[in-house]
């Protein structure tokens, strides 16, 4: 069996996309979750994920023969490799190409609001959002840019997700970034917010954020407005 190794789901947005797009699909994988402990000179996490990748980093997926692939978008393609018929990417294979650009501009892009807001999910950081909305053009920028990606491929497919009714990676893709707006509270148009909304309603999204709530573990590193769990961001 294939196994997910994942970081905090509080916090690991790269660990979210493949994990999503696995359970969501129905994939057969085991998960191992690797948790965050950059503060300790013996890091377990540094020392199991330098071993499992030359990157140090997950998400990794770990074929029975210890085979592993790194790098969430190189783990979707690899998926769609093993299980051609599942529907990793569309069918139609115009669809599939806009569903590959789609999810490599979440890739690569949208650097501020990554920067800014990093994924936080059990915890309202609303008054952060404000603020941050007020005093840092790149982030209403980078909205802008969702808008104008999400909206023409709504629009086409005419169903509650990018590519229609059923999820594919590009949703997956998308998936931490909805947990940044809806944590944050980001202003999105009409059509942007209803899509956010969709993918916050995937049942693989909706266990994703109840067991990142039950961590209840707290990372500094991923925590830069506020110094301990009793804190109100700010």
């Amino acid at each position: 069996m294939l196994e997910l190794v994942i970081a905090n789901k509080n916090y690991s947005s790269w660990s979210m996309r493949p994990w999503v797009l696995m359970t969501e699909l129905g994939l057969p994988f085991k998960e191992r979750l690797l948790r965050f402990d950059f503060h300790r000179p013996d890091s377990r996490f540094a020392a199991e994920a330098a071993r499992l990748s030359p990157t140090a980093r997950v998400p990794v997926l770990v074929e029975a023969d210890g085979f592993a692939t790194w790098d969430s978008l190189a783990i979707a393609e690899r998926l769609h490799e093993l299980f051609p018929e599942a529907g990793v990417w569309p069918q139609d294979s115009r669809l599939r190409a806009r569903a590959r650009s789609l999810a490599a501009s979440m890739h690569s892009g949208f650097g501020e609001l990554r920067r800014l807001c990093p994924m936080n999910i059990d915890t309202d950081h609303a008054a952060v959002g404000q603020r941050l909305l007020a005093t840092e053009a790149s982030l209403g920028t980078d909205l802008r840019r969702l808008e104008a990606l999400w909206e023409p491929e709504l629009a086409a497919q005419g169903g509650a997700l990018l590519m229609g009714a059923r999820c594919c990676a590009a949703d997956a893709f998308f998936a931490p970034l909805a947990m940044r707006v809806t944590r944050y509270g980001l202003p999105l148009s009409p059509p942007a917010a209803a899509y956010v909304q969709a993918l916050c309603a995937l049942p693989s999204v909706q266990r994703w954020v109840r067991e990142a709530e039950a961590e209840q573990d707290f990372v500094p590193e991923d925590e830069p407005y506020r110094s301990s769990r009793a804190e109100t961001p700010r």
